[in-house]
């Protein structure tokens, strides 16, 4: 009978840990799945990237993001009426968590002239919350999401004809974390390339505007970093110590070209490929579509500046995506050495000799200014128009101006030495400050002369003509 008892007892305990073990219970926070509490998200403004909020469970996320319509600068002399999420383009940078129920607020400007929405790539849902989203001038809209999948994405104004808002600067990125967190590092940096299509050429002064026919030909006149030409280079390069770990967080906008993402000077460590889980490891450069994302990290392990670029390498040198990374620290020569010898290279014979005068020059009749200026022309656009652009412009930040030049207009020797032995260090051109590195151009005297009577007479540099001669004597260093 005892026996008989027990077993009873132990089919009923047994049953009741069935149900129990089935049960599923709200616990005020304790599951990933639930919600505990609210904030209203931080947006930060790029480079910049909100600070993770390392918490362990789901929160509701209030998110506030303002649309304004306002001229600003594309490039150096350049403005452009920008559309912009928050004033500023890339639009703000939104950071959030996996499983985060997300209160989205999207409100118009009432000086606006146009209605605008947003899509972002994070959400499940119709349009990614444009149906939800489209706000007239002066008016607020409110719509709601979780946040399901981790990874880096885009998100954009979708409102019709959806190329020209992108185009004229509608789009930033939002963050998911994944519930664990992503691995600390020292800095953390937001990029984002996108194109502009404008009326008036690229460099070209004053108030332009979209151009819907190159758009429809994919042919931009810019392709930026943070929405203009040199804002992180120069003075503005993005400052990082010898030794720091490095988290890039990079979006292309678009419209229509994908990039090709390089860091000069650097093998990325890690990339969350597509701004998704799956993780590639040390990688040079890394395909980014058109509306997509890419998260890269590394090690700064050398002083000196890293150019970030396009690798379609004439968007960087021609169109302006290029910006900077400062290395600061102690050279470890161990890592990089720096240039170590210059020596004489015989393809054709085994032996190394010392560096020796050249031999002289064949005398050539010197030339009339109308024969230099228009070989000048020419050789200048084969040799210098790359970096210093058709036009003497330059690249803001990166190559200094030559046209209405105070710097190279003030030197002694009428610029020659410049081409003929290259040029490092801080140079001040028309009251800004360049620190890069010119090369030497293995050019004949006779070109050289060429080159600089046509740069010291164009773009409102009023010089004179430039003979062989005087190339000889500097070259001589006389």
């Amino acid at each position: 009978m005892i026996n008989v008892m027990n077993l009873k007892t132990a089919a009923f305990l047994l049953a009741t840990a069935f149900v129990l073990s089935n049960c599923t219970f709200k616990s005020s926070g304790k599951e990933d799945d639930s919600v505990s509490g609210q904030y209203e998200a931080e947006l930060t403004d790029a480079p910049r990237v909100p600070i993770s909020g390392n918490y362990k469970y789901a929160k509701k996320v209030i998110v506030k993001l303002e649309v304004l319509e306002q001229v600003m600068r594309l490039a150096d002399g350049v403005e452009y009426n920008f559309w912009t999420f928050g004033g500023k383009v890339p639009g703000k940078f939104i950071r959030i968590r996996e499983g985060d129920e997300v209160e989205f607020h999207l409100s118009n400007h009432p000086n606006n002239k146009l209605p605008h929405n947003i899509d972002l790539h994070s959400v499940t849902g119709p349009g990614g919350g444009a149906e939800a989203s489209m706000t007239a001038p002066g008016h607020t809209s409110q719509f709601s999401f979780k946040a399901i999948n981790p990874g880096l994405f885009v998100y954009h104004c979708a409102t019709a004809p959806v190329g020209m808002h992108i185009a004229n600067g509608m789009y930033g990125l939002i963050l998911v974390e994944p519930k664990e967190g992503l691995p600390p590092v020292d800095k953390e940096f937001y990029i984002m390339q996108s194109e502009f299509y404008t009326k008036a050429k690229f460099g070209a002064a004053g108030l332009t505007s979209f151009d819907m026919e190159k758009a429809f030909n994919e042919a931009p006149d810019y392709v930026v970093f943070n929405g203009a030409v040199g804002n992180h280079m120069g003075d503005q390069a993005l400052n990082v110590n010898v030794g720091e770990t490095v988290r890039l967080y990079v979006g292309n906008a678009g419209p229509s070209l994908a990039s090709s993402f390089h860091v000069i000077g650097e093998i990325f460590d890690k990339v969350h490929v597509e701004g998704g889980t799956f993780i590639n490891e040390n990688v040079a450069t890394t395909l980014i579509p058109a509306g997509g994302a890419a998260i890269v990290e590394f090690k700064c392990e050398t002083p000196g500046s890293l150019t970030l670029v396009d690798h379609s390498i004439f968007r960087a040198f021609n169109k302006g995506a290029l910006a900077q990374i400062k290395v600061t620290g102690k050279e470890d020569e161990s890592i990089y050495s720096h240039k170590q010898k210059d020596m004489v290279y015989q393809p054709e014979g085994s032996a190394v000799q010392s560096i020796t005068k050249a031999p002289r020059e064949v005398a050539m009749p010197e030339k009339s200014m109308t024969q230099r200026m228009e070989s000048g022309k020419i050789l200048y656009e084969a040799n210098c128009a790359a970096c210093h652009q058709k036009n003497g412009e330059g690249l803001p930040g990166a190559f200094p101006p030559l046209a209405n030049s105070d710097y190279l207009m003030s030197l002694k020797d009428k610029g020659i030495s410049i081409p003929l032995h290259g040029l490092t260090g801080i140079i001040k051109v028309n009251g800004k400050q360049y620190d890069g590195v010119m090369p030497q151009i293995q050019l004949t005297n006779d070109e050289v002369a060429s080159i600089m009577t046509y740069v010291r007479n164009n773009w409102n540099n009023k010089g004179d003509l430039v003979t062989a001669a005087e190339v000889e004597k500097v070259r001589n260093g006389k």
